[in-house]
């Protein structure tokens, strides 16, 4: 009983951190590339929501909030598998939301949030052997992202560990069903990627905790400790580096899957440290403080994100600038009468979800082009300064 109220209270503060970092978020560019752009589940799913809940911010993000939530407790429902204790579960859930790609993508309208949440639900099916459900979710995923060609290629991998012939037929089908969809992305000449995709996994999952996945999959391997968890999540890894080589790789189509590996993971840091005297398990204390306490510096970094202005000379820089200013700068527009108005092609897009329309008007340039019909505009946020722009009125 003490176990769920302390689950329902992380997972009541993770939803509130939620909500609060969507009143304190714009739409990005890239965001409305997704919205406004081809036609795609995390679309539809978007659109759905605004169309249901209003053009607000929190009807943007709903959807991935969601899909976080519901991750969440796939992940703990997942981990009875694998961890005994309940301490254990809670803790590997706290991990769990705490990781800056987990955080980023419980907002962000992006695939990943979906992908982690596919992938827990995949899992989460298998593993109660719901064998209907999760065949027909496997081809699901064939029609709608072409992400979920790692996933088939894992089980491909693990039905043959597990001689399982039909399972392998059907995946094999699968695998090339997806490349006839939506093809192989394996072009160029080795550019050197293969360092700034470890980078990105580090700064994903803090460097402390990838090293730590990395060592606990490669060390499964050695003890032929394998299952499917492992399947995926190895072979996801290995083909993001095997194509680093060659390419820049969108890291949001394979963190998710190593993600997937955490309850692996805890799994093996418990068992080593339970099976070590006392006077050895300091260094494993001290790793996972360690991490721990990184990760909380990433999170309140992140819930404090405006106060890094203080910091920096260049607003332009902050992490989180692509993801300011434009719904204040609406706000400020529409207060000045202006409610549409031609700018540069990425803010002309943000502001458009904000009700401010393209149009000849005026003109939104960090350049002056008549004092006399032109009025500054400054957004700040806590009294400094970000982004300032002349409004100009074209006579016609």
């Amino acid at each position: 009983m003490k176990s769920k109220i302390i689950f329902l209270f992380i997972f009541g503060l993770d939803a509130l951190n939620l909500i609060y970092q969507t009143s304190e978020l714009s739409i990005s560019y890239r965001e409305t590339q997704i919205l406004y752009g081809e036609i795609t589940l995390l679309q539809f799913l978007t659109q759905s929501s605004l169309s249901f809940f209003g053009q607000n911010d929190f009807a943007l993000r709903l959807p991935m909030i969601l899909a976080h939530l519901l991750s969440v407790l796939l992940m703990f429902n997942i981990s009875k598998f694998y961890l005994k204790d309940e301490r254990n579960r809670l803790w590997l859930i706290l991990i769990f939301i705490l990781l800056p790609g987990v955080l980023s993508s419980a907002i962000i309208i992006d695939e990943a949030g979906m992908i982690i949440f596919s992938l827990l639900l995949f899992t989460w099916l298998y593993l109660h052997k719901h064998v209907k459900s999760y065949y027909l979710l496997l081809v699901i995923f064939s029609m709608i992202e072409s992400s979920y060609i790692y996933l088939f290629i894992g089980l491909i991998f693990y039905s043959l560990h597990e001689k399982n012939k039909n399972f392998f037929i059907f995946n094999i089908v699968l695998l090339f069903l997806s490349i006839i969809i939506y093809g192989v992305d394996a072009h160029g000449i080795p550019k050197g990627h293969f360092l700034d995709v470890l980078a990105l996994y580090a700064a994903i999952f803090s460097p402390l905790v990838f090293i730590y996945i990395v060592f606990v999959l490669y060390r499964k391997y050695l003890d032929e400790q394998r299952e499917i968890i492992w399947f995926i999540s190895t072979t996801a890894l290995i083909v993001s580096l095997v194509l680093s080589f060659r390419q820049n790789i969108k890291i949001e189509q394979f963190a998710p899957y190593l993600i997937l590996a955490l309850p692996i993971v805890a799994k093996s840091f418990s068992h080593s440290y339970r099976v070590r005297l006392k006077q050895f398990r300091k260094i494993y204390k001290l790793t996972f403080l360690i991490s721990l306490i990184l990760l909380s510096i990433n999170t309140l970094a992140v819930l404090l994100n405006k106060n890094l202005y203080l910091f920096l000379e260049n607003p332009r820089k902050h992490f989180v600038y692509k993801y300011h200013v434009a719904k204040e700068l609406a706000e400020e527009l529409k207060h000045n009468k202006v409610n549409c108005l031609r700018t540069n092609h990425p803010m002309q897009k943000r502001l458009y979800f904000y009700g401010v329309t393209k149009c000849d008007k005026f003109i939104l340039s960090d350049k002056l082009y008549d004092s006399d019909k032109s009025n500054n505009v400054t957004i700040s946020y806590i009294n400094i300064p970000i982004y300032s722009a002349y409004v100009t009125k074209i006579n016609k």
